[in-house]
C-alpha cells in the first residue's frame, strides 16, 4: 500500500467502542439522572456487569487505563467497601431483580484482590442479582503478579475466560515501557489456567511500542502463538500523553511512524491468520470453534468498551471508579477519581460523573457504526425497519463518502453500505464519516493504525 495512502487514512479518530464516544459525555448526566434511568429499565431482559479495579502492583508506562500503583493492600481494602456498597445501591434502584449472564473484571489489575475480598464480591452479586449458572465471567491478568492460589480463587469465583497481558517479549521494549515479563512467566500462567480448566484464554499483544521492530514483533508473536490461546487481542499502542501523564516517560523518538505501524499491523494479521485464527473486526482473532468465531459466522459479534464480544445484553452496568455502563436510556460513567467515587458511595449517592442520553439519531448512527466495526457494512433498509425515518440520516453521509472515495474502498447502492476488503484496515476512519459528533470539540484521539 502506498505511503501517501496510509498517511491519508491513518488520522486520529475514535476506536468506536461506544457511540457517542466518551469525549462527548457531559456532567449533565449525574446520579439523579442515572437513578431515573435504572428505574425505567426493562426488568425482563438480562444484564451484564463490568467491575473496575483501579489498582496495579506496578505502573506500565504505555497504559491508557484509569489505574494507580500501590505497594500496600490498605487502599484496595478501602475501595472494596465502596464497590460492595455500590453493588447494593445500583440493585436497589432497579425495578426488579435481574438476571446476569456476563461479568467482566477490568482495571488496573483485578487479580490484585485478595481471595476473601473476591468472595465478598461474589456474595454481593449473588445477593443482589441472579447470576446465571452458565454466566460468562472474565478477568484481565498480569502474569507477573498472580500465582496458583490466586487463580484457584478466581476459578472458585466462576471465571470462564482470562485475558493475559503479553504486550511484547523483547527485553528492550519491556524496559522502555516498564513491563518486565518473561515468556516463561507467561507460559506458566497460561498452563496453570488450562490445568484449572479456565479454558477461554486470550492473549493481549501491542504493536507500535517504543523500540519495537517488525523483527522483534515477529519473535513475540511466534512465542505467543506457541501457547495456542483461543483468542488474540492485538492493539496499536495509543500514545496519548495529554491524557496519561506517565506516558511522557516513553521516548517518543523510539516510536514507529504510521507507515511502520501499518506494516506491523499487516505482519500480525498475516502471522495469526496463517495459524488458522479468524480475524474478528480490526484487532481480535479467534480460533474456529471459539464462541467469538461462532458469533462472527452468525453475524452476531458486538462491540463495547471491552472490545469485540459475544455479549448481546441490552444493558451493561459499570461498577467501580471510572467504570462506564450503557443502559437502555444512555451511557453513564462513574466518577474517575477514586477518593471522590468512594465519598459519593459513602453518602448513598450513585457515583456518576458524566454520561449522555441517547437520541434516536444516536441509536441509528451507533448501530451503523457498530455494524461497520464488526462486519464492515450495514443496510439502511434494515435500520429503517427498526428506527423508522430516523435511519435516513445515514443516506447523505453514505452518498458523500462514496463520492469522495477515490481509492475503491467503499460500495453503496442506496441501501447497503459496505467497506471493501482493501479498505477494512481503515474502517475506523471510514466510520468517522458517519459520526455526528466528530470534530465538534477539542477531543483528541490515537491514530487509526
Amino acid at each position: 500500500m502506498q505511503p501517501e495512502l496510509i498517511r491519508r487514512y491513518a488520522i486520529a479518530v475514535p476506536r468506536y467502542t461506544s457511540y457517542p464516544t466518551a469525549p462527548h459525555f457531559h456532567a449533565g448526566v449525574n446520579g439523579e439522572t442515572y437513578a431515573d434511568w435504572l428505574a425505567s429499565e426493562d426488568g425482563e431482559t438480562g444484564l451484564s456487569l463490568y467491575l473496575h479495579i483501579p489498582f496495579c502492583d506496578r505502573l506500565c508506562w504505555y497504559c491508557g487505563c484509569h489505574t494507580k500503583q500501590t505497594k500496600r493492600y490498605e487502599p484496595v481494602a478501602g475501595y472494596m467497601d465502596a464497590l460492595l456498597a455500590e453493588i447494593e445501591l445500583v440493585a436497589r434502584h432497579l425495578p426488579k431483580r435481574r438476571k446476569v449472564g456476563s461479568i467482566h473484571f477490568g482495571g488496573g489489575s483485578p487479580t490484585i484482590l485478595s481471595i476473601p475480598d473476591l468472595m465478598r464480591i461474589r456474595d454481593a452479586l449473588d445477593r443482589n442479582f441472579d447470576v446465571e449458572e452458565v454466566a460468562k465471567i472474565s478477568v484481565e491478568i498480569d502474569p507477573g503478579f498472580v500465582d496458583r492460589e490466586k487463580l484457584e480463587g478466581w476459578r472458585a469465583f466462576g471465571v470462564t475466560r482470562a485475558s493475559v497481558g503479553v504486550q511484547d517479549f523483547d527485553p528492550k521494549v519491556q524496559a522502555a515501557i516498564n513491563r518486565p515479563q518473561s515468556f516463561e512467566q507467561t507460559h506458566r500462567i497460561v498452563s496453570l489456567l488450562r490445568e484449572l480448566e479456565i479454558g477461554g484464554i486470550n492473549l493481549d499483544v501491542v504493536y507500535g511500542l517504543p523500540h519495537q521492530t517488525r523483527s522483534s514483533l515477529e519473535k513475540t508473536l511466534t512465542m505467543a502463538l506457541s501457547m495456542q490461546p483461543e483468542r488474540f487481542a492485538i492493539f496499536g499502542y495509543a500514545h496519548v500523553p495529554w491524557m496519561k501523564k506517565h506516558q511522557t516517560l516513553i521516548d517518543e523518538k523510539a516510536l514507529a511512524g504510521v507507515e511502520e505501524r501499518f506494516a506491523m499491523q499487516q505482519l500480525i494479521s498475516d502471522m495469526v491468520t496463517a495459524e488458522g485464527y479468524l480475524a474478528v473486526g480490526i484487532d481480535h482473532f479467534a480460533k474456529p470453534g471459539d464462541s467469538l468465531a461462532v458469533a462472527l459466522d452468525a453475524g452476531e459479534v458486538k462491540r463495547n468498551f471491552q472490545g469485540y464480544t459475544t455479549d448481546s445484553a441490552p444493558s451493561l452496568i459499570g461498577l467501580g471508579a471510572s467504570a462506564i455502563g450503557k443502559v437502555q436510556a444512555g451511557y453513564a460513567q462513574n466518577i474517575v477519581a477514586t477518593g471522590e467515587y468512594m465519598r459519593a458511595v459513602s453518602e448513598g449517592r450513585l457515583p456518576i460523573g458524566k454520561g449522555i442520553e441517547l437520541t434516536v439519531t444516536d441509536r441509528v448512527v451507533g448501530s451503523a457504526i457498530e455494524q461497520l466495526m464488526c462486519s464492515y457494512g450495514f443496510s439502511i433498509r434494515d435500520l429503517r425497519r427498526e428506527y423508522g425515518a430516523a435511519a435516513d440520516v445515514l443516506l447523505a453521509d453514505a452518498a458523500r463518502l462514496q463520492q469522495q472515495d477515490q481509492d475503491g474502498f467503499i460500495s453503496f447502492d442506496g441501501d447497503r453500505f459496505e467497506v471493501k476488503e482493501a479498505g477494512r484496515v481503515f474502517v475506523r476512519t471510514i466510520a468517522a464519516g458517519f459520526d455526528q459528533y466528530f470534530g465538534r470539540n477539542a477531543a483528541r484521539h490515537s491514530v487509526a493504525v
